[in-house]
């Protein structure tokens, strides 16, 4: 017999950890794995717009390591869930962000979000990744979270906003550059 659906748990605000433990749907452990979920919602979009072969590649990676901690956050104190994050993952990160930079000018004012949907999405990414993080930051300060998880969406964040930059580059959408309103 399949599962249903839906529970009828949240119906009253509320839902099950994993482990079986009840919270408030408003509960920061719900809010960190609810971003991180909508993180890979919005890397799936990406990954569906953009069509360098290595970025798409490893999108699709980070869409598994997002699943993997999101089912850790989710994760009540009476079942925990280790991650399959690993160093190396933060060095794929870390080698894609420094590869793509190679290519780019030099970083020397803030830019705007936006030029093109594929950059904008990034951005979009960028921005879920930064809250993700801050929530999860949140969750950590009292309930301790693999510091691994904490680098992981650190390093992401950072990763999309250079794969944006990459993009534009590559589409030739000029960077919008912020500039201050002189009065």
């Amino acid at each position: 017999m399949a599962l249903k659906i839906y529970t009828k748990t949240g119906d009253q605000g509320q839902t099950g950890l994993f482990g079986g433990q009840i919270v408030s749907k408003s509960d920061l452990r719900v809010r960190a794995y609810g971003s991180v979920d909508e993180l890979n919602a919005f890397t799936g979009a990406l990954y569906d717009q953009i069509s360098l072969d290595a970025a798409r590649e490893l999108l699709f990676e980070v869409q598994h390591r997002l699943f993997s901690i999101g089912a850790h956050l989710a994760a009540g104190p009476e079942m925990p869930i280790p991650t399959d994050l690993r160093e190396s993952d933060l060095l794929l990160l870390e080698n894609a962000i420094d590869s793509m930079d190679a290519e780019l000018p030099p970083l020397r004012n803030f830019i705007l979000p936006g030029g093109h949907p594929q950059v904008s999405a990034t951005h979009i990414c960028r921005t879920v990744a930064r809250r993700a993080e801050r929530e999860v930051v949140a969750l950590h300060l009292d309930h301790p979270i693999d510091p691994l998880v904490l680098k992981y969406l650190n390093r992401l964040s950072d990763y999309f906003f250079v794969l944006g930059r990459k993009i534009g580059q590559d589409l030739g959408i000029p960077e919008h550059i912020w500039k201050k309103r002189a009065d």
